[in-house]
């Protein structure tokens, strides 16, 4: 089977850093990539519990920054760490893996023909794979920290899941 890179936007670090499953993405997938444009957004210095939580996945060397964004193809309707996120899966020779929430970028890289996860789908994963013994206490917690994913979405994974 060939390699894939997993290239994460800015929402599912955040999420995920909510409820302290950013190693979910380290047992899931080895190694993540961000486009420089994602990691200004989510270490932007502004004291957020998260940015200590990304810097030291980044410190596990296991959370990458790419090194350069391509600039083509212009994507103007997303903000520039989504477009950033299609860009280099596009130009990369291996399948990619999107990790992104907002549904105009999913919609535009779906078109593309990449693949795309969101925040859901990697707790979906994490409780598959038995890092948590419950993907509905994570959609709990996720939702008091005031971040949002759809109920249809959370329903369709916990269908999914049996839970």
């Amino acid at each position: 089977m060939a390699r894939s890179i997993v290239l994460t936007d800015a929402s599912p670090l955040i999420g995920l850093a909510r409820v302290d499953g950013l190693p979910w993405l380290k047992a899931l997938f080895g190694e993540v990539w961000m486009p420089q444009e994602v990691r200004r957004e989510v270490l932007a210095g502004k004291g957020y519990p998260e940015e200590n939580l990304i810097l030291r996945a980044e410190a596990g060397n296991w959370l990458k920054t790419c090194a350069a964004s391509p600039t083509q193809p212009e994507l103007a309707d997303l903000d520039e760490g989504e477009a950033s996120c299609i860009r280099i899966a596009l130009a990369q020779p291996l399948p990619a893996l999107l990790l992104m929430d907002e549904r105009a970028g999913r919609a535009i890289a779906t078109e593309r023909g990449l693949r795309v996860a969101g925040t859901a789908a990697v707790i979906g994963m994490a409780q598959s794979k038995g890092l948590i013994p419950s993907a509905r206490d994570v959609f709990g917690r996720l939702h008091s920290s005031d971040f949002r994913i759809s109920a249809q979405v959370i329903h369709a994974v916990l269908r999914r899941l049996g839970e």
